[in-house]
């Protein structure tokens, strides 16, 4: 009985009415209408979203005076609280370009031009003014799916809620996406066994209407799922559609029954409108055009092969084979059509349908509305404590699973130290020993915190749950930072006294329990620093190669100018000592490490009779640094140059939210000003583009499981 209801059409047409008797403002008195409560009208009114798009075009502008290749051709379209909408149309029609488009996700290369309105209003639909569930699962692969989904219901979910009814909807919603058999095994990663794709796919659902957001976008939710689940995801969305919610979709070929499920169609091909309305009234739209769908097959398919000219040659060379050799009745005159004929045919006939001029109508009324839900719903957050406390706790649980984030730097910085402190053992104090002593300083303060480039991958791997989640307004850019530090902090603090005793203790550095303990909160700074830099490289380069050569560029060049390799008075002053080797860690962290270890103590002549070198003659003579303050100057200026490092970061994550999406305005205005004074940019459906080579006839030939 449970599918029988989801699947009756009268659902959908009830919420959609329903939404359109909130938004006149009048009373449905007639059928079942009448049975909700002012309440429940009320609320739904409330958070209703009515998002319209005009005339829009998406391109990507070639490089010199080559052809534009256009995505979207002049695309209009809406979509209203209470029903579920389908983009479907053959790979490569632009049913992902339309959604990133209406949701402000476009890449960089491409460029758009018209309207997106939402409640009226022009307005970028991201950071939490919509969710997106993309194509690409972007997982935290250490944690479990009961665990994923509890960590964001924190986040997301009202503090006015008990945690009874926090529990109860997340065992809900693992109910509602069929996750219970798999709910506490782990995601998995590079290392980690762990759920299906499949699995993947819905717990990415699950994450985003665990909140129930006003408008959804979902990119392909059914795609590696199974007829049955992708039934019943589709079937949760419907039903989280009919709570006032707007729910887009794009899906690549639905079963029949999935199809039934969704209230509208939007049907694309080579980025053109076939056709846009009800669902139910997408086959008469076929038939009365001259394609009728036949009795027994699935309408989805019916369209696709109407539609889908990608293997045209295909069809050329194939069409004298046995196979599909069957005299083919003439009475039809469109079944000798090719197939971008019929798609030409289809694009005119809905141009000047009683569809198209229904949806321009109710597109007119809809661009009037305004209504109170176009920003982002942050009300409904956790607070800012809290958000901090729950990343903080899932970022270390993350940081202690996976075992290329800290647990291998750690083995690798335990064996190089041991091989440190057998290499310099017992250095003492002999003549020799003072270059034995600068050289262990600057291994260990430059190439030793070198290593922690190898955080790099996994800076990486955050960043892309960072832009998922920042995208879809889970939390703020600060809480991100602090969380970060604060969780990796008990892993710092490891590296730094595992280096640091080992090499102390077998060097036998100057003795004492503050020269000690300023060590090792030297070595703790560099390796901070150095790991906040690199989450800038990985803000700006989120590229894994690229990103790696990248940081590994910067390190060295400030390896370079910490005062090892040259001395700090040699290096050229317009740029190398101001302001490069001031922004360094490595030159304040040796200066620092020289000061604590050599001060106080007295170095052995060159040759037998000669007088003792003090410590504080080989750092102003022979090392050429100077002792004009101390060395917990050196230590506080790493620290800060840690909190400016993170400070940047904040920065570069807020520039790119604030400037970037300005900058692209700004491009794209002009690429579209620019490509229209091109005499190929020229204004005609690609649909008559091609030639005729496959024919309806043709395709019926193959054989169909639909009998």
């Amino acid at each position: 009985m449970e599918i029988e209801v989801g699947r009756s059409t009268g659902g959908g047409d009830g919420s959609h009415n329903g939404s359109t008797m909130a938004e006149h403002g009048g009373s449905n008195d007639e059928g079942g209408g009448g049975g909700e409560s002012m309440g429940r009208s009320q609320s739904m009114k409330e958070r209703a979203s009515y998002l319209v798009w005009q005339d829009l075009r998406v391109m990507l502008p070639s490089s010199g005076d080559g052809p534009t290749k256009r995505l979207l051709h002049g695309l209009n379209g809406f979509a209203e609280p209470g029903r579920i909408m389908a983009i479907m149309g053959p790979s490569g029609s632009g049913k992902s370009t339309l959604l990133d488009a209406l949701a402000g996700r476009l890449s960089k290369n491409v460029v758009m031009a018209g309207d997106v309105l939402l409640n009226g209003e022009k307005k970028k639909l991201t950071y939490g003014v919509v969710a997106y569930v993309t194509q690409e699962d972007v997982l935290m692969g250490t944690l479990s799916v009961r665990e994923s989904i509890t960590y964001l219901a924190h986040l997301r979910l009202p503090p006015t809620l008990t945690k009874e009814e926090v529990k109860d909807t997340i065992e809900g919603t693992i109910l509602e996406m069929g996750l219970e058999d798999c709910a506490d095994r782990l995601i998995g990663n590079w290392h980690l066994r762990g759920i299906s794709g499949g699995e993947k796919k819905r717990l990415s659902i699950a994450l985003e209407i665990l909140v129930r957001p006003r408008v959804l976008f979902l990119d392909e939710p059914t795609s590696g799922l199974d007829s049955a689940s992708a039934f019943f995801v589709v079937h949760a969305l419907k039903s989280m559609a009919r709570d006032g919610r707007t729910v887009i979709s794009s899906i690549h070929q639905p079963s029949s029954e999935v199809f039934a499920l969704f209230d509208d169609l939007y049907l694309l091909s080579g980025g053109e409108t076939v056709y846009f309305g009800e669902a139910k009234e997408a086959i008469e739209f076929f038939a009365e055009s001259g394609f009728p769908c036949p009795i027994k097959r699935n309408p989805s398919d019916h369209f696709l092969r109407c539609i889908n000219s990608d293997f045209d040659v295909v069809t050329a060379t194939l069409k004298g084979s046995l196979r599909i050799q069957e005299k083919r009745e003439e009475s039809d005159p469109f079944m000798n059509m090719g197939t971008t004929q019929i798609k030409a045919t289809l694009v005119e006939k809905y141009r000047w349908s009683k569809h198209a001029v229904k949806a321009r109508a109710r597109m007119k009324h809809l661009s009037t509305i305004r209504e109170p839900a176009t920003k982002a719903n942050t009300t409904s957050h956790a607070g800012w404590w809290k958000q901090l406390d729950t990343l903080t706790r899932r970022s270390f649980v993350n940081m202690s699973r996976d075992m290329g984030y800290y647990w291998l730097r750690i083995i690798i910085y335990l064996v190089v130290s041991i091989c440190v402190g057998t290499i310099f053992f017992d250095v003492g104090t002999s003549y020799t020993a003072i270059l034995a002593r600068g050289a262990c300083g600057g291994f260990i303060t430059g190439f030793m915190t070198f290593m922690s480039i190898g955080s790099f991958p996994s800076f990486i791997e955050d960043m892309k749950i960072f832009t998922r989640e920042r995208l879809n307004g889970y939390y703020g850019v600060g809480v991100f930072i602090l969380a970060n530090f604060l969780s990796s902090f008990p892993f710092l603090v490891a590296v730094s006294l595992v280096t640091g005793t080992i090499t102390w203790n077998m060097v036998k550095f100057n003795h004492g329990f503050s020269r000690y303990a300023f060590y090792c909160l030297n070595l703790f700074g560099s390796i901070a620093v150095i790991e906040s830099c690199m989450m800038i490289v990985a803000a700006l380069v989120p590229n894994f190669l690229f990103g790696l050569v990248v940081g590994a560029g910067v390190l060295g060049v400030m390896m370079m100018t910490s005062g090892f390799f040259r001395q700090l008075p040699d290096l050229p002053k317009p740029f190398w000592r101001y302001p490069v080797s001031y922004i360094n860690y490595g030159s304040w962290a040796i200066q620092g490490g020289y000061k604590n270890d050599l001060l106080n103590l007295e170095f052995d002549g060159l040759s037998p009779g000669d007088p003792k070198t003090t410590g504080r003659e080989v750092i102003t003579k022979l090392f050429r640094m100077p002792l004009t303050h101390s060395k917990w100057w050196d230590l506080f200026a790493i620290y800060a140059l840690l909190v400016s490092y993170r400070l940047t970061f904040f920065l570069v994550l807020k520039l790119k939210e604030k400037v970037l999406p300005f900058l692209q305005s700004m491009y794209a205005k002009r690429t579209v000003h620019r490509l229209k004074r091109r005499a190929s940019f020229v204004k005609f459906p690609s649909s008559r583009r091609y030639q005729n080579l496959r024919t309806l006839s043709a395709q019926e030939g193959f054989s169909s499981p639909i009998p």
